[in-house]
Protein backbone atom coordinates (compact mmCIF):
# COMPACT_ATOMS: atom_id res chain seq x y z
CA UNK A 1 0.00 0.00 0.00
CA UNK A 2 0.88 3.29 -0.76
CA UNK A 3 0.53 5.76 2.15
CA UNK A 4 1.50 9.69 2.12
CA UNK A 5 2.27 10.90 5.60
CA UNK A 6 2.48 14.96 6.51
CA UNK A 7 5.54 15.58 7.41
CA UNK A 8 7.79 18.35 9.16
CA UNK A 9 11.29 17.01 7.29
CA UNK A 10 11.92 14.70 4.39
CA UNK A 11 12.88 11.47 6.49
CA UNK A 12 11.35 8.78 7.84
CA UNK A 13 12.46 10.36 11.30
CA UNK A 14 11.02 13.37 10.97
CA UNK A 15 8.06 13.91 12.89
CA UNK A 16 4.99 14.14 11.50
CA UNK A 17 2.95 17.06 11.08
CA UNK A 18 -0.19 17.21 12.41
CA UNK A 19 -1.31 20.26 9.84
CA UNK A 20 -2.55 18.23 6.54
CA UNK A 21 -2.43 21.24 4.01
CA UNK A 22 0.21 23.49 5.68
CA UNK A 23 2.78 20.89 6.15
CA UNK A 24 6.59 21.05 5.01
CA UNK A 25 6.53 17.98 3.46
CA UNK A 26 4.46 14.50 2.40
CA UNK A 27 6.22 10.91 2.33
CA UNK A 28 5.17 8.56 0.15
CA UNK A 29 5.69 5.47 1.91
CA UNK A 30 5.68 1.66 0.36
CA UNK A 31 4.22 0.22 3.81
CA UNK A 32 5.31 -3.51 2.63
CA UNK A 33 9.06 -2.41 1.73
CA UNK A 34 9.50 0.89 3.52
CA UNK A 35 10.89 2.27 0.71
CA UNK A 36 10.03 6.28 0.22
CA UNK A 37 9.62 9.32 -1.63
CA UNK A 38 9.39 12.78 -0.51
CA UNK A 39 7.37 15.68 -2.10
CA UNK A 40 7.62 19.28 -0.72
CA UNK A 41 4.11 21.02 0.37
CA UNK A 42 4.20 23.53 -2.64
CA UNK A 43 0.51 24.62 -1.22
CA UNK A 44 1.90 25.32 2.06
CA UNK A 45 2.07 28.95 1.57
CA UNK A 46 -0.76 29.31 -0.17
CA UNK A 47 -2.93 32.55 0.79
CA UNK A 48 -6.01 30.03 0.44
CA UNK A 49 -7.47 26.37 -0.03
CA UNK A 50 -4.23 25.17 0.85
CA UNK A 51 -5.38 21.76 1.88
CA UNK A 52 -7.85 21.07 -1.51
CA UNK A 53 -4.29 21.91 -3.16
CA UNK A 54 -2.51 19.44 -1.12
CA UNK A 55 -5.02 17.07 -1.69
CA UNK A 56 -4.75 17.22 -5.23
CA UNK A 57 -1.25 16.73 -4.95
CA UNK A 58 -1.93 13.45 -2.85
CA UNK A 59 -4.36 12.25 -5.77
CA UNK A 60 -1.79 13.09 -8.53
CA UNK A 61 0.75 10.82 -6.49
CA UNK A 62 -2.02 8.01 -6.57
CA UNK A 63 -1.97 7.20 -2.98
CA UNK A 64 -4.35 4.57 -1.34
CA UNK A 65 -4.11 6.63 1.95
CA UNK A 66 -3.13 9.51 4.27
CA UNK A 67 -1.62 9.57 7.43
CA UNK A 68 -1.60 12.93 9.26
CA UNK A 69 -3.11 14.93 12.82
CA UNK A 70 -6.45 17.17 11.53
CA UNK A 71 -7.85 17.31 8.27
CA UNK A 72 -10.41 20.44 7.33
CA UNK A 73 -13.80 19.73 5.27
CA UNK A 74 -12.54 20.98 2.22
CA UNK A 75 -9.68 18.79 2.45
CA UNK A 76 -11.16 16.07 3.39
CA UNK A 77 -14.17 16.15 0.65
CA UNK A 78 -11.55 16.28 -1.90
CA UNK A 79 -9.31 13.25 -0.60
CA UNK A 80 -12.29 11.10 -0.49
CA UNK A 81 -13.77 12.17 -3.64
CA UNK A 82 -10.46 10.90 -4.67
CA UNK A 83 -10.86 7.60 -3.04
CA UNK A 84 -7.60 8.07 -0.27
CA UNK A 85 -8.49 6.96 2.93
CA UNK A 86 -7.39 9.41 5.79
CA UNK A 87 -6.37 7.99 8.94
CA UNK A 88 -5.84 11.06 11.80
CA UNK A 89 -5.09 11.79 15.24
CA UNK A 90 -1.48 10.34 14.70
CA UNK A 91 1.71 11.40 16.40
CA UNK A 92 5.42 10.53 16.77
CA UNK A 93 7.62 10.21 13.66
CA UNK A 94 6.80 9.02 9.99
CA UNK A 95 8.11 6.00 10.68
CA UNK A 96 6.15 5.58 14.14
CA UNK A 97 3.13 6.40 12.12
CA UNK A 98 3.86 3.51 9.58
CA UNK A 99 4.33 1.28 12.25
CA UNK A 100 0.81 1.98 14.30
CA UNK A 101 -1.20 1.70 10.94
CA UNK A 102 0.56 -1.02 10.44
CA UNK A 103 -0.81 -2.73 13.96
CA UNK A 104 -4.24 -1.37 12.81
CA UNK A 105 -3.63 1.56 16.10
CA UNK A 106 -5.11 4.14 13.77
CA UNK A 107 -8.53 4.90 12.83
CA UNK A 108 -9.93 5.43 9.85
CA UNK A 109 -11.58 9.47 9.42
CA UNK A 110 -15.38 9.71 8.59
CA UNK A 111 -15.24 13.32 8.88
CA UNK A 112 -13.62 16.53 9.16
CA UNK A 113 -11.08 16.49 12.32
CA UNK A 114 -10.59 20.58 12.06
CA UNK A 115 -12.55 23.59 10.90
CA UNK A 116 -11.90 24.81 7.62
CA UNK A 117 -8.99 27.44 7.27
CA UNK A 118 -7.90 26.53 10.60
CA UNK A 119 -4.45 25.80 9.47
CA UNK A 120 -4.26 22.89 12.17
Amino acid sequence: MKLAVSATGDELDAQLDRRFGRCSFFLLVDTDTMEFETIQNSSRSASGGAGVKAAQTLADSEVDGLITGNIGPNAFNALTSAGINIFTGASGTVKEAIEKYSEEELSQANEPTADGGSGK
